[in-house]
């Protein structure tokens, strides 16, 4: 799951300004901070607003508005933005399509106590309820 995916929902190694090979460059990529433009393709992978993605981040929609483009985050924000980016990216090859993961992403599941995934993408602890019914759908285990 690290690794290419992640970088291609954050628009690539050129957008990162990183070379990711393996899961340490994420580590590193983390502490060294993800550019807001990278949060930018990642918000427009995911269909969201700048709004909705600071629902998610521990930054105001203003503080993401100032800065520019190649602007990094701070690692404790860069973490959680890799974090969603991760979940994007698996959500992406589970589903094959990005349509019909947006629409899981935004519709009530019965095993997430029948919240939309995407309302439970502000804490770590549902991002990854999220991940493991991906992991679920993946294998075919429905709940």
């Amino acid at each position: 799951m690290l690794g290419t995916g992640i970088v291609e929902v954050l628009g690539g190694e050129k957008v990162l300004g990183w070379k990711v090979k393996n899961a340490m460059d994420i580590v590193e990529l983390s502490k060294r901070g993800v550019p807001k433009s990278a949060l930018s393709h990642l918000a427009k992978t995911l269909g969201f607003t700048t709004a909705h993605m600071a629902e998610f981040l521990p930054v105001t929609e203003r503080t993401i508005q100032r800065y520019r483009p190649k602007q990094y985050f701070k690692p404790y924000v860069s973490e959680q933005i890799l974090e969603l980016a991760e979940l994007a990216a698996y959500g992406l090859e589970v589903f094959d399509n990005q349509e019909q993961f947006l629409r899981w992403l935004n519709e009530p599941i019965k095993a997430l106590g029948g919240k939309a995934p995407v309302n439970l993408l502000d804490t770590r602890f549902g991002v990854e309820m999220v991940r493991n019914e991906l992991g679920r759908i993946e294998y075919g285990v429905f709940s």
